[in-house]
């Protein structure tokens, strides 16, 4: 099959168009120019929607070919991507290129979250960061092992559903008096019945097997004041990749979410008792709609101590996630600091309360 290389050019001088987070415009870096996106034809063609839950991948669209060739309209180089790459850059000439077959059709997004943060804006984020930790070794807070940073548009799907739940409990109130010489605690036992139904709008699932599901799950909240249609030149100085997750295959996952989330709401209906015990419950969740996304995250590779950690930041609010190492000579030092403050501690109020210095 043919494979479609999206270069967007400058109209002035012929150089590359590069996305700006700072300006939300394609800027050519030669010679200034800048192109409003949203005054560009738009290359979505194709939308995904939920329709009657089934999956949006019924059929293998690029064979079983786990990597393919394509050739730079910049340089002339062949590279090679794996299947699941949308947009890349050239490993010669640094030339941004989007595979423009692989955003057609049922592969197209629906939808795109642009970066705000740019990628001086996210390392110089990063290294004050890493400053931060109590725990972490002084050679790791000196942020100075980055290997590398790059910024990718990760597939997500973005899930609408009804939730209802249905909750019978058995709840107490206590109340405590004193009658006299007596204290009197009195229990009022209710029989509580809830049933709510919840509608949840756009909640993020990465769609990607590849990330981190716990990672990306800590990256929201995304604000979605900056969701836009999709469109290719987004991604144009970027990395991307297509899903490889459809929406049927993470339904389950997000199913449990929305139930849990459900609970927690009928839960917090019930605060003004004293206890709760769960006797009935019943939860069901309705899929409404999903829609393909792509999400900007900037991942940061750390090389400490000749290991490799990964961290990654949303690429729109700056939140940073990952599992930094932890020193053991600090941890061990602030355990014995601790237990020294507290045996000096004990030992000041039992000289207060009894007068003696041990």
């Amino acid at each position: 099959y043919t494979i479609m290389v999206i270069q967007h050019k400058c109209p002035g001088c012929g150089s590359d168009l590069i996305f700006k987070p700072e300006t939300g415009m394609l800027v050519c870096e030669s010679c200034g120019h800048q192109e409003n996106i949203d005054e560009m034809p738009s290359t979505n063609e194709g939308v995904a929607s939920y329709d009657d839950f089934q999956s949006q991948t019924s059929s293998q669209t690029y064979g079983d070919d786990s990597a393919t060739q394509y050739q730079c309209k910049n340089c002339g180089a062949i590279l090679i991507t794996n299947e699941d790459t949308t947009a890349t850059t050239c490993s010669f000439c640094d030339s941004p290129m989007i595979i423009g077959d692989r955003l057609k059709g049922e592969l197209a997004p629906s939808k795109v979250i642009p970066f705000t943060i740019s990628k001086e804006q996210a390392e110089e984020a990063f290294r004050k960061w890493c400053k931060k930790g109590l725990l972490l070794p002084n050679s790791f807070k000196k942020a100075n092992r980055i290997k590398s940073v790059s910024g990718m548009y990760v597939p997500f799907w973005l899930f609408d559903l009804k939730t209802n739940g249905e909750v019978h409990a058995e709840c107490t109130k206590v109340k405590h008096r004193t009658e006299g010489d007596y204290d009197v605690t009195e229990t009022s036992y209710y029989n509580v019945y809830r049933n709510a139904e919840l509608y949840f709008n756009k909640i993020p699932v990465d769609a990607s097997i590849k990330m981190d599901d716990s990672m990306m799950d800590k990256l929201e909240p995304f604000d979605y004041k900056d969701l836009h249609d999709f469109n290719t030149p987004y991604l144009s100085g970027y990395l991307a990749e297509k899903y490889d997750q459809t929406d049927k295959d993470l339904y389950p996952r997000i199913e449990k979410r929305a139930n849990s989330y459900t609970m927690d709401y009928i839960r917090n209906t019930m605060s003004n008792y004293s206890s709760v015990k769960l006797e009935t419950q019943h939860l069901q969740a309705q899929p409404l709609d999903a829609k393909y996304t792509l999400l900007p995250i900037w991942m940061f590779c750390y090389d400490h101590e000749h290991c490799e950690h990964n961290f990654y930041m949303n690429g729109q609010t700056g939140k940073i996630v990952g599992k930094p190492p932890i020193s053991t000579g600090k941890i061990v030092g602030y355990s014995v600091l601790f237990t020294l403050i507290t045996f000096i501690i004990i030992k000041v109020i039992m000289f207060m309360l009894g007068g003696v210095w041990f």
